[in-house]
């Protein structure tokens, strides 16, 4: 019975054949076909559910269905927090097979995402409120990462500063403040740093502060439209390429490696009033995967080393009573052990935003996708008229996918 159930784990799809067919849907713009495929593997309860779910959400927001894009956030975030229980045989079931016998429970710059994503969301539906809410729900989760000694990698920078940004729309200056310096402590390399430090903590009148952040950027120009209160911003929120893909290691079948999918369009141009604004990188998916995985490779190293005794046990038992069936459940438990490659695999290589000042009133503007050399690759948002309101934000999310 227990070689018949290894073989047939042999011919389990992963969760990655699972779900390449919907991505290449994504990735023609074929909205419906991905929501169709990823829906049922979403609503099943099962040990990947909460994957599914993610990647699901994520098509939803791509396909424009926001509202139900968060129904399923919110599940997801709430699956998440579920207590980590996992029961004795369950985890004896991963050494003698494989790491996919245990729930997901996702990675912690993930967990963070959830939320940001709702956050997106909830920003370009114009829910102020509701973004707040999720702003002040990434802090309770910073917090708690914190505390439990997460590397700086796993604290996902981004979802510090979208918080930030939330505050500051919601005229909260000193929190986007606290905010804005949080994300720089996380990941000092964000482009846009030194000019939201600068700006948020005038806006938030801590002067001393203020006076220290003009020193330490020197090269930051105050835009007068930054405090005037006759004037909004158009906030563009730039979703680039898609982040690494888990792969079986090409050493170690049993250990998952990180492969790059290349993307054409690497920048993001807003034209607005026949003047153009790049966008400026504030995250790097694809180096807090890469950083995460390299974290986990010590524990992953000692569970199947664990796992190869395992098995060695178990098929030494059977050997005894028959040789030849305990040299196949050898065979048969080493070939069902393979690496996990569940992974959030519809988030974007970079975050990267487009900031303009701009005076109330309605503008036409135009995204265009531009390559490295840049030049446009076809990829865009068509042009459409936006009211921007005195000392508000108005948020557009955008995403590229070639």
């Amino acid at each position: 019975m227990g070689l018949l159930f290894s073989l047939s784990l042999i011919g389990c799809a992963s969760y990655q054949t699972k779900v390449q067919g919907a991505r290449t849907a994504l990735v023609q713009q074929n909205f419906e076909k991905a929501v169709t495929e990823l829906k049922p593997l979403a609503e099943k309860e099962s040990d990947d559910q909460l994957v599914y779910l993610l990647d699901y959400a994520v098509a939803l927001q791509l396909s424009g269905n926001l509202k139900e894009s968060n129904t399923v956030l919110l599940k997801a975030d709430r699956l998440a927090e579920m207590v980590d229980y996992q029961s004795i045989s369950r985890f004896a079931g991963s050494l003698a097979l494989n790491e996919e016998m245990v729930q997901y429970k996702g990675d912690t710059f993930e967990k963070i995402f959830i939320n940001a994503y709702l956050a997106m969301n909830f920003l370009e539906m114009g829910l102020l409120d509701d973004a707040l809410v999720e702003a002040r729900r990434i802090n309770e989760k910073y917090i708690k990462y914190r505390a439990d000694e997460k590397k700086a990698f796993e604290l996902n920078s981004f979802s510090k500063y979208l918080s930030a940004l939330v505050w500051e729309a919601s005229r909260s200056y000193d929190d986007a403040y606290i905010a804005y310096n949080e994300a720089y402590k996380i990941d000092p390399s964000i482009a846009t740093i030194g000019e939201d430090l600068v700006r948020s903590a005038k806006l938030a009148r801590r002067m001393d502060s203020y006076n220290e952040w003009k020193k330490k950027f020197p090269d930051v120009k105050e835009d007068p439209a930054w405090y005037d209160k006759a004037y909004g911003e158009l906030v563009v929120i730039y979703q680039q390429g898609w982040g690494p893909r888990k792969i079986y290691s090409p050493n170690e079948y049993r250990f998952p490696a990180l492969t790059a999918v290349p993307s054409e369009t690497q920048k993001a141009r807003a034209t607005v009033q026949d003047m153009g604004y790049l966008s400026r990188e504030v995250y790097d998916v694809q180096t807090a995967a890469i950083a995460t995985l390299q974290e986990d490779q010590g524990i992953l190293v000692a569970k199947r080393l664990g796992g190869i005794a395992t098995k060695a046990v178990l098929s030494d038992q059977l050997r005894q009573k028959n040789e030849l069936l305990g040299n196949l459940t050898w065979i048969a438990l080493n070939v069902a052990d393979r690496a996990d490659l569940r992974q959030w695999s519809t988030l974007p290589q970079t975050i990267q935003t487009i900031r303009v000042p701009l005076k109330a009133g309605k503008y036409k503007v135009r995204l265009d996708g531009l390559n490295s050399a840049g030049n446009m690759t076809g990829e865009g948002l068509a042009e459409k008229e936006v009211e921007i309101k005195a000392g508000q934000k108005k948020f557009i999310v955008w995403r590229s996918l070639k």
